[in-house]
């Protein structure tokens, strides 16, 4: 079965949501998920198209900007429909990813990302070096021993980290954080 999706950003962008469901159904699309919503903003109608693909489906899009923001998340949906062994054509780039010519360009967008994100790394690395030179880099805040307190408070009673990080105000992350350096302060010798 071929599934195809169009979306549009806005409600007045109807001929174009249109002139993408002409295309897709001249594809042979069986069904066709439509939508407007902004790229930036959860996209049910993308949700729900691919939740609906099953083994040997072909999935449609008629332009790639449709379908992603971004070269990673192109990659993260192309890589959950290979293994739900779907299909993706993507009509404007005359890309299948059945053919050995659209795997390579799928290799080819992975090698791509992988580049963007290793630079952007290596700038950010670069900036945070200038910006320490300069002073104007201080790292990151400390969390007032107050929201230390009270982390390792929950801890001890036996509370999920989810709630407790959701209670105190502070991501997951740190709230791993103040139990760790809990842990090392307890081990070190007085």
């Amino acid at each position: 079965m071929k599934v195809g999706y169009a979306r549009t950003s806005t409600i007045e962008q109807e001929a174009g949501l249109e002139a993408q469901q002409r295309d897709l159904t001249s594809e042979g699309c069986d069904r066709i998920f439509s939508e407007h919503a902004s790229a930036v903003k959860q996209r049910d109608g993308l949700i729900q198209a691919l939740d609906f693909v099953r083994d040997g489906d072909t999935f449609v899009v008629t332009k790639i900007d449709r379908l992603a923001r971004s070269v990673p998340e192109l990659l993260r949906i192309a890589d959950d429909l290979k293994k739900k062994n779907v299909n993706l054509i993507i009509l404007d780039m005359k890309m299948d990813t059945a053919t050995p010519q659209g795997q390579l360009m799928m290799t080819v967008f992975g090698a791509v990302a992988q580049f963007e994100r290793e630079i952007m790394l290596e700038r950010q690395k670069e900036g945070i070096a200038k910006a320490k030179l300069e002073g104007k880099f201080k790292g990151r805040k400390p969390l007032p021993d107050e929201i230390k307190s009270a982390v390792l408070s929950y801890v001890e009673v036996g509370v999920s980290k989810a709630w407790i990080a959701k209670k105190v105000g502070i991501g997951e992350a740190s709230v791993y954080r103040i139990i760790n350096e809990n842990k090392f302060k307890r081990k070190a010798p007085a």
